[in-house]
């Protein structure tokens, strides 16, 4: 037989959707992707109505934010379950900055025996260092480089004030790599946290107030202004605000390398019902923001100005999310095994072309970590990271599930019309309907192809 795998259901491709489509795997490769009869292959499924999508990458994990608590033996459980098949993991690891070639290694050698999914890595500085080792870790395969313009740890989480920032900038700009950065201005931040403490407010209404609107986008013009100044592609690793992504368009607009990615939080969660609700369970850098600034970030999406989809997934402790004073919880939430099933329900619930999930979700993150040589397509040749989602639905539950290490998710309670039921990874079946088959071990380091190469096969 020609084919190892065979999956025929409606296949959701970038720019188009192939209803009786199906895609046939070999070698632990796509090999094809059709309309009508599916060929015969020696594993065969038939999956009327379900959704066939390219793996996931998420763009944006923390598994090691607090020590001794998630790890990648959990994160990468939850985005098997989740239909993610690569994580990019952030570098401000607890005790691991990741800020040099020797700093890559030992995470890749910590991740490695423990990951059941691919995964790629981020790279920082020490602000005391300077950007004399980016050279170094761009050799040791970090996909891209993650920057603060908010200093949330002088040590594990630096602000980078705007003049290291821009020779950071100027430093990537030759590898041709992307500098991400989160986008809080912190001068701008602590002024108002300090008026919101003064005010007394301590409930789920302090977080916002502390972080209005006019810190995030402050931050956007530094950061696209750095891009422009140096060359380099710079990018916005989540934007809570309509206004961010128009900012970026219009960098773009004059011939700028500027993107902006969003995270499935701010196109699910909303501050007036689930802040309000959940409290610390929903502190997020950035905040949520009010429902009429969700649908404002949809509108986005169909319009095209949103490059990436991820999590910016943290599994805290509940201790630190639980402290009735809104402003002592840590920040950020778990997602990776919701993601895609949030994103396909919100796009269908407004009439949005499920293209934008394999858009978002896989081939413009595979652009993105210059990763899509073997990543993040249904394209023959690349590896066969294959999500199928099926028409049935569920009430979300995280400690249900038992792919979390946490139990409690902000999205729990959630009804979704459609359920991850089988995920692949290199043709393997990694997961099925919630069950994590995949062993420890099973992903790998993926790394950016060398520029040189690059270069050389352009020519």
């Amino acid at each position: 037989m020609d084919f190892d795998l065979v999956l025929q259901g409606t296949v959701v491709l970038p720019d188009r959707i192939l209803e009786q489509g199906y895609v046939a795997v070999r070698d632990r490769e796509i090999a094809e992707v059709g309309l009508g009869v599916p060929p015969a292959a020696r594993e065969r499924h038939l999956l009327g109505k379900a959704l066939i999508l390219p793996g996931a990458i998420d763009a944006q994990v923390h598994s090691l934010s607090q020590k001794d608590q998630e790890d990648f033996i959990w994160s990468t459980r939850s985005a098997a379950a989740g239909g993610v098949t690569t994580i990019v993991d952030m570098p401000y690891d607890e005790g691991n900055l990741v800020c040099s070639a020797a700093a890559v290694q030992r995470k890749v050698d910590h991740a490695g025996p423990q990951a059941r999914v691919d995964f790629a890595l981020y790279g920082t500085i020490d602000p005391e260092e300077g950007p004399a080792r980016i050279a170094e870790m761009v050799e040791a395969g970090v996909a891209a480089f993650k920057f603060s313009t908010f200093g949330t740890d002088p040590k594990r989480f630096p602000r980078i004030p705007p003049a290291l920032l821009d020779a950071c900038f100027a430093a990537i700009a030759p590898t041709g790599l992307t500098a991400g950065v989160h986008n809080e201005d912190d001068e701008a931040v602590r002024t108002y946290m300090e008026q919101v403490k003064a005010s007394g407010i301590t409930d789920w209404r302090a977080h916002g107030l502390s972080r209005p609107a006019i810190t995030e986008l402050l931050a956007m013009h530094t950061i696209f202004e750095t891009g422009a100044n140096t060359g380099c592609p710079s990018h916005v690793v989540h934007c809570s605000l309509g206004r961010g992504y128009d900012i970026a368009r219009a960098y773009r607009r004059d011939g700028f390398a500027a993107t902006v990615e969003c995270c499935i939080h701010y196109l699910t969660l909303d501050e007036e019902n689930d802040v309000k609700r959940l409290g610390g369970k929903a502190k997020i850098n950035p905040p949520i923001r009010p429902r009429a600034e969700v649908e404002r970030l949809w509108r986005k999406v169909a319009e095209g100005d949103v490059w990436l989809v991820s999590t910016d997934h943290v599994s805290w402790s509940e201790n630190r999310k639980t402290n009735p004073d809104m402003l002592a919880n840590a920040s950020g939430v778990p997602g990776l095994e919701v993601m895609m099933p949030l994103f396909v329900k919100g796009a269908i619930e407004r009439g949005i072309p499920l293209t934008w999930a394999a858009k978002l979700m896989a081939e413009n993150p595979a652009k993105h970590f210059r990763l899509d040589h073997i990543k993040g397509a249904l394209t023959p040749g690349k590896d066969a990271d294959i999500t199928v989602l099926e028409p049935r639905e569920r009430v979300y539950d995280a400690a249900a599930s038992g792919n979390n290490v946490v139990g409690w998710s902000p999205y729990n309670g959630i009804r979704l019309p459609w359920t991850v039921s089988a995920t692949y990874l290199r043709g393997e079946k990694i997961a099925e309907g919630g069950k994590v088959l995949a062993e420890p071990g099973t992903g790998r380091f993926v790394r950016p192809l060398p520029r040189q190469v690059i270069a050389g096969a352009a020519a």
